[in-house]
């Protein structure tokens, strides 16, 4: 037993969680968070608003991004706990509906974007080299992904760290062909800066943005392990920063390498456009590698997906927003096995929807009110002095932050804001029915004592 631990299994700080994620772990979990599947699709939806300058919108989608990033930096030094912006939300507004709405908000984009990740990597990507029914074997992937999810964060950020460095080698791949290509004498540099005749170079730009912003989207799950990080204050604004840079030098290349290899034309026609970059290349690059890529990266998104859940639902549990059997922990591995076992049967229950296109989209607007709460909560807290030093950021930071998530909210369908208000409906419905079983349980305990 350490000096940092209790004969209970706790923290001296009386976490029941276990400090396992050193810095380099942290900055690839959000590193691998962050680049996901969603790149190897992303360069074609891109080429139809903004031609061949891909660069653009994401460059300003890393901007934006990174304003709600200075959020996350002061609040989780601030306060490293479990359950991250529903946590930030509880002490900034002192509502318990708001904190668990803005935590409803995240387990409703975790568990959802596991199921669509676990259809996608029972789908077309597997089937390149087995063909098995699509909903059985997402069931069966998510309980895989649970087993590992439960074992421990360290044995899962490890499997993230193999994961993360194939996702990238995939990127690295697309960029190293294009460069050979330009070195033999193909392609064309100009594109990279050609918009479309009839676009206005600004508001095409801002435009793509939008879609671009979801790359980034990512970030904030590393907030629900903050309790797991060790030194916190010290490790977490530079991993944060790192992997979002990172993340946007390797997406810019990326961009810059797609645009040279092809007109936007092609791109925007085709529903795997680093496949067809590595093939206009010239360079023997096998088909299935990227499929096999593939796989990995929507595996390795599924894993990170549900460690944020589950972290989520156990800090919601210990602020008594959700049943207090959700914080249950196991005695040696110490990871939050029923919020687990709980989030892991959301997310299988969902994938007989079979298609979770818009509710998928209906999440992302979702998040942006999630930022919204952590950017003003940032503001708010200002007040609330802490013992320990911390991360500050610029107080201009979070009110431009505000300002981006508005924008990006207004381009939003009036179908995505419905089943948003739906969802949320649903979180209320929770909330309250939660309220009551635990007056309803303090009554019959008081009736106890009584008799």
């Amino acid at each position: 037993m350490t000096s940092d631990t209790t004969a209970a299994g706790q923290r001296a700080d009386g976490s029941k969680l276990k400090q396992a994620i050193t810095g380099p772990l942290l900055y690839l979990f959000i590193l691998g968070d962050v680049l996901g599947a969603g790149i190897y699709a992303l360069m074609g939806t891109l080429s139809k608003d903004v031609g061949g300058a891909l660069w653009a919108p994401l460059v300003l989608a890393l901007l934006l991004a990174l304003l709600t990033a200075g959020s996350y930096a002061e609040l989780v030094t601030k306060y490293p706990k479990a359950g991250g912006a529903a946590v930030f939300a509880e002490r900034a507004y002192k509502a318990p509906i708001v904190s668990f709405l803005v935590g409803f908000s995240m387990l409703a984009a975790g568990v959802t974007s596991a199921a669509g990740l676990s259809l996608a990597f029972a789908g077309d990507y597997l089937g390149t080299f087995v063909d098995l029914p699509r909903v059985p074997t997402a069931v069966v992937f998510l309980a895989l992904i649970a087993c590992l999810n439960a074992r421990g964060i360290s044995d899962s950020l490890k499997s993230n760290v193999v994961m993360t460095i194939i996702e990238v080698s995939g990127l690295v791949i697309v960029i190293v062909v294009v460069a050979v290509m330009l070195g033999g004498g193909g392609g064309d540099v100009t594109r990279i800066g050609a918009f479309p005749a009839d676009a206005n170079p600004a508001l095409a730009t801002l435009s793509a943005a939008i879609v671009a912003y979801y790359s980034f989207v990512g970030f904030e799950t590393s907030a629900n392990v903050a309790e797991e990080v060790r030194e916190p204050r010290r490790v977490y604004p530079n991993a944060l920063f790192g992997a979002l840079a990172t993340a946007g030098v390797v997406y810019v290349l990326v961009a810059l390498a797609s645009a040279i290899a092809l007109p936007s034309s092609e791109l925007a026609s085709s529903s795997g456009p680093l496949l067809a970059v590595v093939s206009a290349s010239g360079v023997p690059v096998p088909d299935w590698v990227f499929s096999l890529i593939a796989l990995v990266a929507v595996a390795n998104g599924a894993l990170l997906t549900m460690i944020m859940a589950s972290r989520v639902t156990y800090g919601m549990a210990e602020q008594r927003l959700l049943p207090a059997v959700l914080s249950k922990v196991l005695p040696n591995r110490r990871t939050p096995w029923t919020a687990i076992v709980a989030t892991t049967v959301v997310a299988m229950l969902l994938t007989l929807v079979g298609d979770v296109g818009v509710l998928a989209e209906t999440v992302v607007l979702l998040l942006l009110f999630v930022f919204i709460s952590t950017n003003v909560a940032v503001l708010v807290l200002r007040k609330d002095h802490v013992e320990h030093d911390h991360f500050r950021v610029w107080t201009f930071v979070p009110v431009l932050g505000v300002a981006s998530c508005v924008l990006l909210l207004t381009q939003q369908s009036g179908q995505v804001w419905l089943y948003a208000a739906i969802l949320l409906a649903v979180g209320v419905v929770l909330y309250f029915a939660a309220r009551l079983s635990g007056r309803r349980s303090g009554r019959d305990h008081e009736a106890g004592v009584i008799r």
